[in-house]
């Protein structure tokens, strides 16, 4: 995925989609999904697997993971100066794994309509039947 205003619009209305369920918390989620695309120390993966979690995530669950990747934000702001350089570095590792985890995001909803249209075509064929 390109980094262009559009891709990244696109791709911060699916992240917005997808952490608009939470029935069990009260939470900001744009200031959540900040910290989380932000964070140095997750990989893709493991931030896949959070916001996958969101819905089932309880209150105290939402508080602690804001409150470590807020904590884990100003660890690294003060190792900057120091470390810079390596900072850097895992800046630009996030974002394009960030980027990597809309792409993901976006072939498993055009899989899960592919896989609506089949189930459909299947069923207007059993209709056509008569089965």
């Amino acid at each position: 995925m390109s980094d262009s205003p559009v891709a990244t619009s696109q791709t911060a209305t699916l992240f917005a989609e997808l952490t608009s369920v939470h029935p069990l918390s009260t939470f900001d989620e744009g200031i959540f999904l900040d910290l989380l695309e932000h964070s140095l120390s997750l990989s893709v993966s493991e931030k896949k697997r959070v916001i996958d979690a969101i819905p089932t995530l309880s209150q105290f669950q939402i508080d602690e993971l804001t409150k470590v990747f807020t904590d884990e934000r100003e660890e690294f702001k003060k190792l900057l100066s120091k470390e810079g350089d390596t900072i850097k570095e895992l800046v630009v590792k996030a974002r394009e794994g960030w980027n990597q985890l809309g792409e993901i995001y976006i072939q498993e909803r055009a899989q899960k309509e592919k896989q609506g249209e089949d189930q459909n075509k299947i069923d207007d064929l059993k209709k056509s039947l008569g089965i």
